[in-house]
């Protein structure tokens, strides 16, 4: 049986990707993609919604599919776990699954649960994110997960230290976790975690340097999970086995704020 989807936002850079995922899927086909200044009832008749669009839409979006009774895979940025508690009452009710994927790159992934991982061992925890100049939001929703699987492994430990965050220049704090943005040409995607304790640090880099090639595994089984989903599920991380263990889901109540192939992953020691 061939799953029809609706495609939101599928004529940008990770939209376009996420199309051809689709049509070089069996077993999926697009039978609708959604612009700005489209209808939302234009996703009638899909059996999947995948939202690629824009932070500022993505709750409508959502909202409009599960008020239909449609699954929806979410792959757009500012997600965090108390947006998306919001939504779970809706998505109990209707009786339908929401996906939400920060990252559908797999070296991204592993990068994020590895800081989660090392979390407990440092008491300082602070992270740089940089993505080109076209993205419209900040903090990256990959950032925000990563600071809140940070959280939930300190759930015993207590927040990290983090000195001066009145000062504007020492960033955004996520579940206590001060997190850095740049945007700037030249680069696709990079996030460095740096945990520092007394006399050494760790840091943990990921770069995406091929978005099709990087996202496309993590799509493919995002869409598979989606299509069957019921209720919350969140992240790459709960589909497959990367045999790290997590912490248990990120708090509904952290503060809000966002690669197999063509990717580099790397952690360092200083």
């Amino acid at each position: 049986m061939t799953t029809r989807v609706a495609l939101v936002g599928g004529t940008g850079k990770l939209g376009s990707i996420i199309a051809e995922v689709i049509e070089a899927t069996a077993g999926f086909e697009t039978v609708a993609v959604l612009g700005s200044a489209s209808d939302l009832s234009e996703m009638d008749g899909a059996d999947l919604v995948v939202d690629a669009s824009t932070p500022a839409v993505s709750v409508d979006i959502v909202r409009a599919a599960i008020d239909r009774g449609i699954n929806v895979l979410v792959g757009t940025s500012g997600w965090s776990a108390e947006r998306i508690a919001l939504v779970r009452p809706l998505v109990e009710t209707a009786g339908t699954g929401a996906v939400f994927i920060p990252n559908f790159s797999l070296g991204s992934v592993i990068g994020s649960a590895l800081a989660a991982a090392s979390a407990r061992f440092f008491p300082s925890i602070e992270i740089v994110e940089t993505h080109r100049e076209t993205k419209v939001d900040s903090p990256s929703g990959t950032a925000v997960r990563t600071a809140e699987l940070i959280a939930a492994a300190r759930a015993d430990t207590g927040p990290v230290e983090a000195p001066h965050v009145d000062q504007r220049a020492r960033g955004q704090q996520i579940a206590s976790v001060p997190v850095h943005s740049l945007r700037r040409p030249g680069v696709v995607a990079k996030q460095e975690t740096i945990l520092s304790g007394p006399g050494e640090s760790l840091t943990i880099v990921h770069d995406t340097v091929d978005p099709g090639a990087a996202y496309a595994p993590g799509i493919r089984t995002a869409l598979a999970a989606a299509r069957d989903a019921r209720g919350i599920v969140v992240g790459l991380d709960s589909m497959i086995d990367i045999g790290i263990r997590l912490p248990s889901s990120p708090r509904a109540d952290a503060p809000v704020a966002d690669d197999a192939s063509g990717q580099a992953a790397r952690a360092t020691g200083a």
